[in-house]
Order: structure tokens, then C-alpha cells, then sequence
């Protein structure tokens, strides 16, 4: 049995896809508020709880195998204190108590950077810690950005031509597909060379901020108009925000670490990926293609 958490998120419900179609048992942790109609209809078991709450995870543990942690913090979930960092801590906590054989992290790519502003980047690093002396079989998946993330940016190109980045467009990124991240999660537990292990996850090519329009232009066949407002922009309105909303200036801590630094992977570490799990990396090109070509 998998228990996968954050399992209607854009991670989770592909990992849940391919275990269904493995047809390997799974638990799908949501929140009862949460669209899990999908999972159900999958063959999911559905486990309604809270992260937040101890006796929740306890019971979700039981009985399983392997634990998928794909869940992350956001406004409707929590904050990275009770989510990033206090929920897995349980889940490993728990699920050693309950036999469980792997854990697979999700954390993030640039964790170990000692990013002091990022509460979500300092919470995934401890928990990396943590799950690394528990004395649990791990697997740890760094991944870059989510390419499903830049859906919501092709589809306003493909109506507008508009492209939004903040902060240096000479900034390198390398996007990974978030099908082929699922695919990496759920082939962890069966992949010898992947325990105790961690992996750098993204896709093959190493891209410029200002490279990803040019992508989109090709594929919806439109020039771009780049919208480029410089990172002091953003740091003027999360200062304002701060008057009125302190914990709001700390969790955009995250976000800006996102916007002032770079986040790819090497050759070297893609190719260790590739041969590790039999893989050949989907291109953002090609990601964007099947979700929203013509």
C-alpha cells in the first residue's frame, strides 16, 4: 500500500495516476474540501484528513508500505511550520512506528543553499535531515519548477502574447515535467539504486527566464511582449504588504528566493537521473505542446 499525500495537488494526482495504472494499492491523503472525485474513480483509497493533526497521519500510516510525500504548503493548507516541516516530520515519525518500509520526499532543488529568507526552503532541508537519521529507507527528489506551473503563463500567451517575469531574465531554470517527476516518485520504491539516495530532478535543457517565451512563441506561433519589472518592484510591494500583514512578508520569502536565483540542474546530474530510473526527460517544449498545442 502507498500513501501518497498532497494527492489532488498537480504532483500528487499524477503520482496516484501511475500507481492506479500499475495497479498498486494507494491511500490518497485530501482534505475533505479538496476535488479528489479523480483518485476515487481511479481506485484510490481515500483517507480525509488533516495534516495538521497527529491522529490523522497516525491512521493513515497504517498498513502502508511506501509513504509519497508530494504535499506542500500554501494559503488554504498552512503555513511551511505545520505543512513543509511538521507534517513529514510525523509522517516519518509514524510511519517508522508502523512498519513502513520507504519514505519519498519531495523537497526542493537549492534547499542545502542555506536560504535564510524561505521558510518552505529551510523547512524541506530539516526534514531532509531528519528523514536521512531516522533509520527509514528514503529517497529524496529535488526537483527545479514544476512545468504543470507554467501552464497558467502559456495559456495568457497563448490569448495575449504577454509574458510576466520579474527579475533577471539571464537567470537559468530547468523545468522539469511534472508527469515525469510522478513517474520518478512512484518508481523510487522500485528502483534498488534510488534508496538512500537523493536526486536533483529536472528537465534536459538548461533555459534563460527570457528563453521561455521564445518557446511559447513557437509553439502558439505569436511574438512575445515581455513584461519585465525589475526584483526591487516586488520587494517595494512585499514591503507594503508587511505593514498590514507580517506573516504575508514572511511566506513571500520563498517566492523571492524563487525570483533572485537560479535553479537548474547539470548535465551530469540529469544524465545520473536518466540512467537511474530509464528515463529520457520531456522538454518544457513538448510538456506545453501536449497540455495546450493545437
Amino acid at each position: 500500500m502507498f500513501l501518497v499525500t498532497g494527492a489532488t495537488g498537480s504532483l500528487g494526482r499524477r503520482i496516484v495516476r501511475v500507481l492506479r495504472e500499475r495497479e498498486a494499492p494507494v491511500r490518497a491523503f485530501v482534505r475533505l474540501s479538496s476535488r479528489y472525485s479523480e483518485l476515487e474513480n481511479r481506485g484510490a483509497e481515500i483517507f480525509i484528513g488533516d495534516l495538521k493533526r497527529d491522529r490523522d497521519i497516525e491512521k493513515a500510516c497504517q498498513g502502508v508500505k511506501y509513504i509519497i510525500s508530494a504535499h506542500g504548503s500554501n494559503e488554504a493548507s498552512g503555513g511551511a511550520q505545520d505543512i513543509d516541516y511538521r507534517a513529514n516530520i510525523n509522517l516519518i515519525d509514524y510511519g517508522f512506528q508502523a512498519g513502513v518500509e520507504q519514505f519519498i520526499f519531495t523537497s526542493v532543488l537549492g534547499c542545502d543553499r542555506g536560504y535564510e529568507d524561505s521558510p518552505v526552503f529551510k523547512a524541506k532541508r530539516e526534514v531532509e535531515k531528519y528523514l536521512i537519521s531516522s533509520g527509514v529507507t528514503y529517497t529524496i527528489l529535488r526537483p527545479s519548477g514544476f512545468d504543470s506551473n507554467l501552464l497558467s503563463l502559456a495559456e495568457r500567451f497563448k490569448q495575449t502574447g504577454i509574458y510576466l517575469s520579474v527579475g533577471d531574465l539571464k537567470n537559468r531554470t530547468s523545468p522539469v515535467s511534472t508527469d515525469d517527476l510522478a513517474k520518478i516518485a512512484a518508481d523510487s520504491a522500485i528502483v534498488e539504486n534510488a534508496k538512500n539516495q537523493i536526486f536533483c530532478v529536472g528537465g534536459p535543457q538548461v533555459l534563460s527566464r527570457e528563453e521561455i517565451p521564445q518557446i511559447f512563441s513557437r509553439i502558439f506561433n505569436r511574438d512575445p511582449i515581455i513584461i519585465n519589472p525589475p526584483l526591487m518592484v516586488f520587494d517595494g510591494l512585499r514591503g507594503a504588504f508587511g505593514v498590514v500583514n507580517p506573516g504575508l512578508q514572511k511566506s513571500l520569502g520563498t517566492l523571492r528566493v524563487l525570483l533572485a536565483n537560479e535553479f537548474f540542474c547539470t548535465p551530469e546530474e540529469i544524465e545520473t537521473l536518466e540512467s537511474t530510473f530509464d528515463i529520457k526527460m520531456e522538454s518544457l517544449e513538448s510538456f506545453v505542446q501536449r497540455y495546450l498545442g493545437a
